[in-house]
């Protein structure tokens, strides 16, 4: 049980994959989880369904974690209460469902929430952590930040930006104490495959096979167990990573088919 005992952040913890995870921790004895997300009312929810799960070793925090003030702030209400943070999840992440003619504080938006809230993050709780010795920092990226995101051009950008922030920690802070790993799923059953990414993305996650949050942080708990940097729920995304490098040409060439296939089928539909 890596993480009983021990005091984490969650950040996107209102519902999904950030939920499961939080959920998870807790029910391995993790001493206390600090739940954040946007909204208040559904920070509330998700309180109060975790409270009456596992006892008052809950806390939730309505922030914006690109506002690095509104992250100083959660971490440090989450140190008075619970202690010392080993364990941050920077979970949160948005999607556009558009190309390029997504304008330019969409792309912005994106991002911070799914770039610069990690280096937020970071910024709070790693030295603290290297000066104790130890402590997990865990980035939800997806199968996108290893591959490509047909239909959504934001996401497959910041997604490989979180992929390689994730493996600058590890590389920088990984023999001080830092346990660094990366989460990469393909389709997940949440409200962001089910509303937020656009038509020709959602219909490419689902084809991948969607699963659901639950089994997302059963992998998480295995590669933190084992020490494993990427994390990787559908097993077969190994597999793509290996056809990508060995061959981009061929590569490129089947994500192409695929795209017009999906294009064809939304049309169709």
């Amino acid at each position: 049980m890596v993480v009983n005992g021990t005091v984490g952040i969650v950040t996107g913890a209102a519902r999904g994959i950030g939920f499961a995870l939080a959920d998870r921790f807790l029910a391995e004895g993790a001493a206390g989880i600090t739940v954040v997300d946007l909204d208040r009312a559904d920070v509330d929810a998700a309180l109060a369904d975790l409270t009456a799960r596992h006892g008052d070793r809950v806390l939730g925090v309505a922030a914006d974690v690109t506002d690095e003030a509104a992250v100083a702030s959660f971490v440090a209400a989450t140190e008075e209460r619970f202690g010392p943070v080993g364990l941050f999840a920077a979970n949160a992440g948005i999607g556009t469902g558009q190309g390029i003619e997504a304008d330019l504080a969409t792309w912005d938006r994106i991002w911070h929430v799914n770039v610069m809230a990690h280096v937020l993050a970071a910024r709070a709780v790693v030295p603290g952590m290297v000066e104790r010795g130890g402590g997990i920092f865990l980035t939800t990226a997806s199968a996108a930040g290893l591959l490509a995101q047909i239909g959504d051009a934001g996401y497959s950008v910041t997604k490989h930006a979180a992929v390689s922030f994730a493996e600058w920690l590890s590389i920088t802070y990984g023999d001080r104490g830092l346990q660094v790993a990366c989460l990469c799923p393909q389709g997940v059953n949440t409200a962001m495959l089910q509303s937020v990414m656009g038509g020709a993305a959602t219909a490419t996650v689902k084809a991948q096979g969607v699963i659901e949050p639950t089994d997302v942080a059963d992998a998480v708990i295995d590669a933190l167990a084992d020490r494993r940097f990427l994390v990787l729920p559908h097993p077969e995304v190994a597999e793509y990573m290996q056809r990508r490098a060995s061959d981009p040409d061929r590569w490129l060439a089947g994500m192409r088919k695929l795209q017009a296939r999906i294009v064809a089928a939304l049309r169709e539909g």
